[in-house]
């Protein structure tokens, strides 16, 4: 059980700065998800650390002793990739046996570690075939197996869920998350895939262009997002954005367009009064915004733009003057495009952002 810890790491390609003074700690036994778009930096952050790449400038420490000059082998990290990279002429007893042939370890040693994992894997029936005879799901498990023979230090996996279906995607992620609890191990993981990384992490760590943007526990980065980026990049649907300017003199935001405001309190109000921003952007979860048929004080008009049923639950878009906001209400929620409704927004669940900056105020 190893701590990794990334000290202002950076690297760049040519003139594409893939990473950008990275910091960031994995901590013993933690499932720690690298999440962000295509092009954030994830893949050559797992590279770096497992040596197949290396840093313009910075640090890399595993359990407390630096490892950026040590070679891909000396680090003792096993790297799970996207493609499986299964040897497709030898069995899976020999793809699994393969770094262990290579650390020339007794036959007899060798073929009880990999009677043992593959039991923990539910493949040992599968041993004596190849990998063109194996289903996705079945080969990522080899894959994971290769990996787990050789008790790393710690699991370097890069999108290891990507090429499989996404019944089989799901039932993998509880597997993952399952193994991982049970062998305690390290899992340094990376993923564009938000539902992944909410689901497996006890921590996320986003990355947007090589930028750290915010490391927290899956629930903080949902409901407390640390700037516009995270907000709108996790979750689905993505945060409703709303332009507003803070009114002392109502003790409330107030929508650009003035089709509504929302009340503060006293703390909120604080908050704001010493903030020098000119200009905010109020952020709804969609589950925060409550469509209701009845006018009534704080219930803001507007109209149905779309209805978008989701079977366990329906998306109600609705226009509120020149915006547009998404609903998230029970799958028996009845309305017709076209139709008149308000909206209240939940007073306690909100997080706004400073225009100009992006980052977060309240």
């Amino acid at each position: 059980m190893t701590t990794l810890e990334i000290n202002h790491l950076s690297k760049s390609f040519g003139r594409v700065q893939a990473l950008n003074d990275l910091s960031l700690g994995v901590h013993s036994g933690e499932f720690l998800i690298l999440l962000g778009p295509t092009g954030a930096g994830k893949t050559t952050t797992l590279r770096c650390v497992a040596g197949l790449e290396k840093p313009d400038s910075g640090m890399i420490s595993m359990g407390g002793a630096r490892i950026d000059g040590l070679s891909p082998a000396e680090r003792d990290v096993s790297f799970v990739f996207q493609s499986y990279a299964l040897y497709p002429r030898k069995t899976v007893y020999e793809n699994m046996a393969f770094p262990l042939r290579a650390r020339e370890m007794p036959a007899d040693a060798m073929r009880s570690r990999i009677q043992d994992v593959a039991a923990k894997l539910r493949i040992t029936e599968l041993l004596q075939r190849r990998p063109a005879q194996l289903s996705g799901g079945q080969q990522q498990r080899v894959a994971l197996g290769r990996a787990m023979v050789r008790e790393p230090r710690m699991f370097l996996m890069d999108e290891p869920l990507t090429n499989l279906d996404f019944k089989l995607r799901v039932e993998m992620r509880a597997e993952l998350k399952r193994l991982q609890k049970e062998l305690g191990a390290t899992f340094f993981y990376v993923t564009n895939d938000q539902v992944e990384a909410m689901s497996m992490a006890d921590r996320i760590a986003i990355l947007s262009q090589g930028v750290l943007q915010q490391i927290d526990s899956p629930e903080t980065i949902y409901t407390r997002p640390a700037n516009l980026f995270v907000a709108g990049f996790v979750g689905s649907p993505r945060m409703n954005f709303l332009d507003c300017v803070f009114d002392p003199a109502a003790r409330a935001l107030v929508a650009d367009d003035q089709t509504w405001q929302m009340p503060l309190s006293p703390v909120q109000l604080n908050t704001l009064e010493r903030s020098a921003s000119g200009g905010y952007v109020l952020g709804l979860r969609a589950e925060n915004v409550e469509p209701v048929w009845e006018s009534a004080p704080g219930v803001i008009p507007g109209q149905v733009y779309v209805v978008e049923p989701l079977g366990d639950r329906t998306l109600v878009d609705i226009k509120i003057g020149a915006s547009m906001i998404k609903a998230k209400v029970p799958p028996t929620f009845a309305a017709q495009t076209g139709e008149s409704l308000g909206v209240r927004f939940d007073h306690d669940r909100f997080s706004l952002f400073n225009k100009s900056t992006g980052e977060v105020v309240l």
